[in-house]
């Protein structure tokens, strides 16, 4: 398995998580920015496929997870998975971007707290 085979699934996950939070989290980088304007509350393009996107991360990470947690007996002798090291560094990775998907997922819930 190559090195982009194995970041496939965790990058998927960052990239659905970016796709669900951006119907909240878009308006309000745009008023960080300094962009204003009543029109930017009507930024909903993307809310009709939030619950798709959510899906989607769920089940990149998911996969990922199952990837970078799976027993080392499982992992072919000389390959990535096998090296200690390694698997350490995925797992903290891993841990960071699913953190990260987090916030950007649940970003509807907290975000009107700083607006």
């Amino acid at each position: 398995m190559s090195q982009k085979e194995s970041n496939l699934p965790i990058i998927g996950g960052v990239i659905a998580a970016v796709g669900a939070g951006l119907c909240c989290a878009g308006p309000f980088v745009l008023l960080l920015l300094g962009v204003s304007g009543s029109w930017i509350g009507n930024l909903t393009l993307l809310e009709p496929y939030r619950p798709i996107f959510i899906l989607l991360v769920l089940i990149l990470f998911g996969f990922a997870g199952w990837k970078v947690y799976r027993p080392v007996e499982a992992c072919e002798p000389g390959t990535a998975c096998a090296v200690p090291q390694v698997r350490k560094r995925r797992q903290v990775i891993f841990w960071l971007t699913a953190l990260t998907a987090l916030v950007l997922v649940t970003s509807n819930y907290w975000i009107v707290w700083f607006a």
